[in-house]
């Protein structure tokens, strides 16, 4: 029997979006088994109907509770399901996207989490990250941010960890370490969560063939450009 595998979207004033991406899920060709959109109190109607090849429903939250809280409550939620595939509201997946990550969490029983190719630009001409990167200094960024597309991974190879925009965690590991740490709010609780399930044993791995073109992403790129500019100076610092 196959695994049972929902995804997540976490949605806030996202709304002239997310159907894009419902429509994307329903052209995958493995149908996830739940979608669950979490809705942060935007307090607008949400276009469920997009999705057609399974259970869809939205968990409403009173206020914005986070990015990271909004995930917790539907992993806890799941209680049937054995994977949990996080998909930001403006990251839109090939129809293979799903396919990749659940054949690579099949082949690869070793690892318990698994990241995406995003791509973004006119035809994904440019990449949005590659996995998790985390340096001594205590910075990350996503791997290769902001290059042109022209020479992508062929095989998997293990990462520091995914990045949540669209990622694909074993939900009793991702229970197993407490989920997202909530203090994170939005922004780097992916890197947080990776760096407690690589201590606790567990690994990650990039998945080449599951590709989704983040539409957005310019408050994370900019964040990794930061990060960047943190790490090279501190680095600097360390030698003066």
């Amino acid at each position: 029997m196959a695994a049972r595998v929902s995804v997540i979207i976490v949605n806030w004033h996202a709304e002239d979006m997310i159907g894009e991406t419902l429509a994307a899920l329903d052209r995958q060709t493995r149908a996830p088994d739940r979608v669950v959109v979490v809705d942060n109190g935007s307090g607008k109607p949400l276009p469920l109907a997009r999705f057609t090849r399974g259970p869809a429903r939205v968990l409403t939250m009173s206020r914005n509770i986070g990015f990271a809280a909004a995930n917790n409550v539907a992993a806890r939620e799941e209680t049937d399901a054995e994977w949990l595939a996080l998909l930001n509201p403006d990251a839109l997946p090939e129809p293979g996207w799903l396919a990749a990550l659940m054949a690579a969490a099949a082949g690869h029983p070793e690892c318990q989490f698994f990241g995406s190719t995003q791509l973004t630009g006119q035809g994904g001409a440019v990449i949005d990250g590659l996995g998790d990167v985390y340096h001594v200094c205590g910075a990350a960024w996503r791997d290769g941010h902001g290059k042109r597309n022209e020479r992508l991974p062929t095989t998997c190879r293990e990462i520091f960890a995914p990045c949540a925009a669209a990622a694909l965690y074993r939900r009793d590991a991702y229970l197993d370490v407490g989920g997202f740490d909530e203090d994170f709010f939005c922004y780097f609780e992916d890197v947080d969560l990776g760096f407690r399930l690589r201590l606790r044993g567990y690994r990650a791995m990039h998945v080449p063939g599951a590709v989704v073109h983040h539409l957005v992403g310019g408050t994370t790129g900019a964040d990794a450009a930061i990060s960047r500019f943190i790490t090279d100076n501190a680095m600097w610092s360390g030698r003066s």
